[in-house]
């Protein structure tokens, strides 16, 4: 048993990568081979579009996000972003993941600024002190 910590949201990303610019990342569905590597995958949207040849399936992926891991140990959230990230230069990523621990006050956030991957901590303030500067 650990510590486990929940985590939603997604990146956006823009433009959509294509299919020969994901196909061998490890983080494309298809290449994942266990339940807990990586933590993120690509959002792959599949289209058809009629051909004078047929059918044509376009793959892209859309946004990198958090897979559905059970128990979630994070180990290395940000820097797994980065390599992500890092893996696809010239594509901008835009969103954040919200994570949090068992402990109530374990929040924070993954968010993408200037290409880097940034752990980002709320600020608690108390209202009383915020109105006094102090």
């Amino acid at each position: 048993m650990g510590y486990h910590t929940y985590v939603t949201g997604e990146f956006e990303i823009t433009p959509p990568l294509t299919w020969q610019e994901f196909k061998d990342s490890e983080f494309a569905p298809h290449n994942i081979e266990n339940t807990w590597e990586p933590d993120l995958a690509l959002r792959v949207v599949e289209e058809e579009a009629d051909t004078e040849e047929g059918p044509l399936l376009r793959r892209t992926a859309t946004a990198l996000y958090m897979r559905e891991i059970d128990e979630y140990r994070e180990r290395g959230l940000v820097e797994t972003v980065q390599r992500a990230i890092d893996s696809f230069p010239g594509h901008a990523f835009a969103g954040r993941l919200e994570c949090e621990g068992e402990e109530n006050t374990d929040m924070w956030r993954v968010v993408v600024r200037d290409g880097r991957a940034v752990r980002v901590e709320p600020r608690i303030v108390w209202p009383d002190e915020e109105e006094a500067g102090a």
